[in-house]
């Protein structure tokens, strides 16, 4: 029942594949998604607030407001939109683009439902569509790792009769290595950490030198709601 669902949608999936209607609607989508995400993406870049426009205390405005604030995350969004976007324009980097474009979309998507933002509430659910039927359009190369596909031995490595015991130490060293680093950064990479509570952000200034800018820094973000950045800044203008 698998191989003739399979064959089945192999026969339309080649119908949809030399219908010239078909293949000037997957070049419009293209186009369009690339547009969309390249005016976002570069609002993002350029560290202008999305959505200047909506009121703070609005759902939606509530969240870009809040989005906007968190420094480089807020740049980094912009920069996968618009290497999204500049990939579904070239053909031979589309179906990366679509790839990448799918998280992110659905992302806007159920965050417009969830706050009933009108604007993407009625775009992003077609861009969904949209990005869909792109990756729809490279079912030849998406199919391998679809589960009503059979196994290819064209594309995939065969199971090894037996497997080496030979140790991978270079490989697990660097491993523990990356570990360390993390769990190291984690704790020495930051001057200083909002932490999660008023108490415990307060606790890593104790009888230091900065103890007093310390202390108005953890009220600032904690008391206060000021965004990050700015309380950094004021800590480091205060700090001795």
């Amino acid at each position: 029942m698998t191989d003739s669902f399979s064959n089945r949608l192999e026969a339309y999936y080649q119908n949809i594949r030399q219908n010239r209607w078909h293949w000037i609607f997957q070049i419009f989508c293209r186009v369009l998604l690339a547009y969309a995400f390249i005016v976002a993406g570069m609002v993002k870049i350029l560290g202008e607030r999305f959505a200047s426009g909506l009121s703070e205390i609005h759902p939606m405005g509530a969240y870009l407001e809040a989005l906007h604030h968190t420094g480089y995350y807020y740049t980094f969004i912009g920069i996968a939109q618009v290497l999204a976007a500049v990939f579904l324009l070239f053909p031979r980097t589309v179906l990366m683009g679509a790839l990448l474009y799918l998280p992110i979309i659905v992302n806007i998507w159920i965050l417009s439902f969830a706050v009933r933002f009108i604007g993407s509430h009625i775009t992003s659910p077609l861009m969904v569509l949209a990005n869909l039927y792109i990756l729809a359009w490279h079912y030849d190369k998406l199919k391998y790792i679809l589960p009503f596909n059979s196994y290819s031995k064209a594309v995939s490595f065969q199971k090894p009769a037996k497997y080496s015991l030979r140790f991978p130490y270079l490989f697990f060293t660097g491993v523990l290595l990356t570990m360390v680093f993390f769990v190291w950064y984690t704790r020495f990479g930051h001057e200083i950490m909002p932490q999660n509570s008023l108490e415990s952000c307060k606790k890593q200034f104790y009888d230091t030198e900065n103890e007093e800018a310390g202390f108005a820094f953890c009220e600032c973000v904690h008391s206060q709601g000021n965004p990050l950045s700015d309380c950094l800044d004021e800590f480091e203008k205060s700090k001795k």
